[in-house]
């Protein structure tokens, strides 16, 4: 909702799996929050450490707002939460609901709906939203990598 912790860390797990992949040139990943919180903070300390102890350097994003553009711009539009999805739906013109779901849904290893929001626990709660964000990011690569590749071929060197 505030844009601080779990949004930028998702956004570093994705952008190390799509350089990894090669694909950079092919998705593009933003993240934005649903409420003015922190709108214009980088993520929230305990996020960026953490994700800087997994591999991924996460202090270049900044928190803004969602805004209908990206709803329309974007092709998958994920939330954190069921709240989130919620204000998602109400923001969203029905032809763009299609978009819009819950990223734990990709999730292999955990059963969870949502992903728990780390803010007012410590920094296990922190590692803990990691290894959710990791397993759902990597199912979703697989599904949306497959699709990149099907209709954008891949230039070799």
């Amino acid at each position: 909702m505030g844009g601080i912790c779990r949004p930028p860390s998702a956004v570093g797990v994705l952008r190390h799996l799509v350089q990894e992949a090669g694909l950079q040139d092919h998705i593009k990943i933003d993240c934005a929050a649903t409420h003015d919180y922190h709108i214009g903070e980088p993520p929230d300390g305990r996020a960026q450490f953490v994700s800087r102890k997994h591999g991924y350097d996460i202090s270049d994003i900044r928190t803004r707002l969602i805004t209908l553009e990206d709803i329309k711009e974007f092709d998958l539009i994920l939330a954190m939460s069921w709240e989130t999805l919620s204000f998602l739906q109400q923001m969203a013109p029905r032809k763009e609901y299609h978009k819009l779901m819950l990223l734990m849904r990709y999730a292999n290893d955990y059963e969870e709906a949502t992903v728990p929001d780390p803010y007012y626990g410590g920094v296990d709660a922190f590692f803990k939203m990691l290894d959710y964000l990791e397993d759902a990011c990597q199912g979703m690569f697989e599904v949306i990598s497959k699709r990149v590749t099907q209709y954008q071929p891949l230039s070799s060197s």
